[in-house]
């Protein structure tokens, strides 16, 4: 049986003995087509079957028999020769023996994927959690994610839908595996949604999932990717993946601007937030005087809040506005007789833009409260 065994494991040894040969002699690393062939056999092998614990060893075993009889090693002049040699074989079977095991891992992963039910069912427990913590974990296990570690999860909407067979997820799957491998980072769709879960202490994974988003739906005008802050435990996943929905619903009513939105530099609003009523009576207090304007409060307030996101530019926020540098001058004017804070005051302006923030949060005026 073993012998069996290994006559079928020998034919994934293909192009090996070439490969190991070559390297003895120039000290050259395996190039990428020779790792993509070795990638390409650890999936083949996955297919069929086999263990990826046999795989390795007999990679291990060709490497013991073929070195005697390398170029790099019959043609060496002295034992420090033999040394660099050695060091450079060595490192090219640890390549290949990495490539096949990442090609291996890819295919479990992969069949692991097709049971669409089974995955689906643990995606929706752990994003919204549900389920018992050590079995989500257990779970979480197959698809490559630790959850005693921290993790972080950025979401990517846009106008239309993405599932799994949308080409930007094809895209930016592929993106993915090709600079991180298959271990740690999932990405998946939940209500339409791109999600990817990473690693907390690997900050550049979302940064650079955010990044594939904007090249592979680039042309999509309402392209938003939020990102959530790391979080500990199976918990952390759910706390970092409500941050991002936060950020979105955010960006969906206009409350901040930008394709790239992170949690950690919106904690402001939750904190707005938190008191309603505190923040009705800021905004009742503050703005409900311009509601006595001509035409009501929405265009001082519109006024406003375009004003303080151009960072107080008058001449920048009248090109937005479509006005002239006087007629916005003359709002800001007529905010001030109102409401008795002046725009340009450092400490009045910050009670005004709070306010308005708060106006935004709680849909007012076109709601009352």
């Amino acid at each position: 049986m073993a012998a069996g065994l290994d006559a079928i494991l020998d034919d994934f040894l293909d192009g090996y003995a070439e490969i190991l040969a070559e390297v003895s002699a120039t000290g050259r690393r395996l190039t990428r087509d020779e790792l993509r062939a070795r990638r390409a056999l650890g999936e083949r092998a996955a297919r069929d079957g086999l263990p990826l614990r046999e795989l390795v060893r007999v990679h291990l075993a060709a490497t013991r028999t073929l070195w005697p009889e390398l170029p790099g090693v019959t043609g060496a002049r002295g034992v420090r020769q033999v040394g660099l040699t050695a060091e450079g074989v060595l490192a090219a079977a640890e390549q290949a023996v990495d490539a096949l095991a990442e090609g291996f891992e890819r295919a479990q992963l992969l069949a692991v994927r097709r049971d669409e039910a089974a995955r689906r069912e643990f995606i929706d427990d752990l994003l919204h959690g549900r389920g018992e913590p050590g079995s989500i974990s257990a779970r979480a296990e197959r698809y490559g994610l630790r959850l005693a570690h921290t993790h972080a999860v950025a979401v990517a909407q846009a106008a239309g839908p993405y599932d799994e067979a949308h080409v930007v997820t094809r895209r930016v799957d592929d993106a993915l595996v090709g600079r991180f491998g298959v271990r740690e980072v999932l990405l998946t769709t939940k209500d339409g949604r791109l999600v990817c879960i990473a690693p907390g202490h690997r900050p550049e994974v979302l940064e650079y999932f955010a990044d594939r988003m904007q090249v592979a739906g680039g042309d999509e005008e309402r392209l938003r990717i939020a990102l959530g802050r790391p979080h500990p435990g199976s918990g952390g996943v759910v706390q970092s993946y409500e941050e991002a929905l936060s950020a979105l619903e955010l960006a969906d009513r206009a409350l901040i601007e930008g394709a790239v939105l992170r949690a950690a530099e919106l904690l402001v609003f939750p904190v707005l937030t938190r008191d309603r009523e505190a923040m009705a009576d800021l905004v009742s207090t503050v703005l409900g005087p311009l509601s006595a304007a001509r035409g009501g409060a929405e265009p001082l307030v519109r006024t406003l809040d375009v004003y303080f996101g151009a960072g107080c530019v008058a001449a920048e926020a009248a090109r937005r506005l479509s006005l002239s540098v006087r007629a916005l001058t003359y709002r800001l004017e007529r905010i001030h007789a109102l409401t008795g804070s002046d725009p340009a005051d450092p400490l009045q302006r910050y009670t005004l833009q709070t306010a308005v923030i708060g106006a935004r949060l709680l849909d007012w005026p076109a709601r009352d409260f």
